[in-house]
């Protein structure tokens, strides 16, 4: 039955309904006189969200996987070499792309359930003595497992080797509701969705370029080794050369950008780290329930369970897909069900 009903899945989430009053506006021209006025403070708040001061952020239609792509195109040409990891859905989808894209990866494969070693990062990038490494990726909050890494310590790791390799992290699941802090932790390229942190329907990619990557990025921008990357649709410098001035470089969903106006609100009105202990005592919360229930999380190491995501294995006779049909029936309640290796 579709309606209402209570959303205990990874994303979307549940909208305030303060949210959904926002975006029930008109539509309008997104070149009107006054435009500028809505976004440039949208932006600028934004950039708090993501703790970045000397940064800046745009914002796509489309979905994280979306600034997945963005991320890639813009900054990265075919047969670059990346490193980055596998350990759950996300992790492995982000990697998958990579290649589809033709770059070069290597890709250190860790149990679901677990997260990456920093010290597998620094044995890769140890042995790179070429630097062909262009871009390092992170998952900061494995969905599908339910499980956060130590971006920072990653971070640390490169600059410790003094290695160039960019930084980019899917913080799809994690900004706007767990820590994440852009600058402190050297996060070149940030991505995020509408759908999760942000309280609202999919549809918008809301990524966090770092001034390292502002300095480098552009459509069919000539790199130092001569090699061209482009973003096309998702091109950064078309879209930052735009917001500049308040507008885009061509339609935006401007509904949802009401919605994502009055999210930001929301999120600044609280506190960012008032939202991050919230997170942090609900998790709390439902760990303690799990272990009472007699069951266990996917995390093998509780120092790293998600604090947006918990990842609930059933025990041996027990099929997950009763449990989440019973609470869709019964108490009205969506349970998402597991992914990939732990489906």
């Amino acid at each position: 039955m579709i309606g209402n009903r209570t959303l205990a899945v990874p994303g979307p989430t549940n909208m305030p309904a303060r949210i959904a009053r926002a975006m029930s506006v008109p539509l309008e021209d997104h070149r009107a006189p006054d435009m500028a006025a809505f976004i440039v403070p949208l932006l600028a708040d934004l950039k708090t969200v993501f703790r970045t001061e000397k940064g800046a952020v745009v914002v796509f239609p489309g979905s994280g996987t979306g600034g997945w792509e963005a991320a890639l195109r813009n900054l990265l040409c075919e047969g670059d070499h990346v490193l980055g990891s596998s350990f759950g859905q996300f992790s492995m989808l982000w990697m998958a792309m990579c290649r589809e894209l033709g770059l070069q990866t290597t890709n250190i494969e860790a149990a679901w359930g677990a997260v990456t070693p920093v010290e597998a990062y620094r044995r890769a990038l140890e042995a790179d003595k070429t630097h062909s490494i262009k871009a390092v990726l992170v998952c900061h909050n494995e969905t599908a497992t339910g499980v956060t890494s130590d971006v920072a310590a990653v971070r640390a790791v490169l600059d410790d080797l003094g290695h160039p390799a960019l930084l980019f992290v899917d913080g799809v699941s994690s900004i706007g509701s767990i820590q994440f802090d852009m600058d402190a932790w050297g996060v070149d390229v940030a991505v995020s969705g509408s759908q999760k942190g942000f309280m609202m329907p999919t549809g918008l990619a809301i990524v966090g370029l770092s001034e390292k990557v502002l300095q480098q990025s552009g459509a069919a921008s000539t790199r130092g080794d001569g090699k061209v990357a482009g973003g096309g649709y998702w091109d950064f410098t078309a879209m930052l050369t735009a917001n500049a001035s308040g507008y885009f470089p061509y339609t935006p969903a401007m509904t949802l950008l009401h919605g994502l106006r009055e999210s930001t609100d929301m999120l600044l009105e609280e506190g960012l780290d008032n939202v991050f202990d919230r997170h942090f005592r609900l998790a709390g919360g439902v760990r303690r329930a799990v272990a009472a229930w007699g069951l266990r999380l996917c995390a093998i190491d509780p120092a790293t369970a998600s604090d947006t995501v918990s990842a609930i294995m059933v025990n041996d006779g027990m099929d997950a897909n009763d449990v989440i049909k019973a609470a869709y029936h019964r108490y009205g309640v969506s349970l998402g069900g597991g992914l990939g290796a732990v489906a």
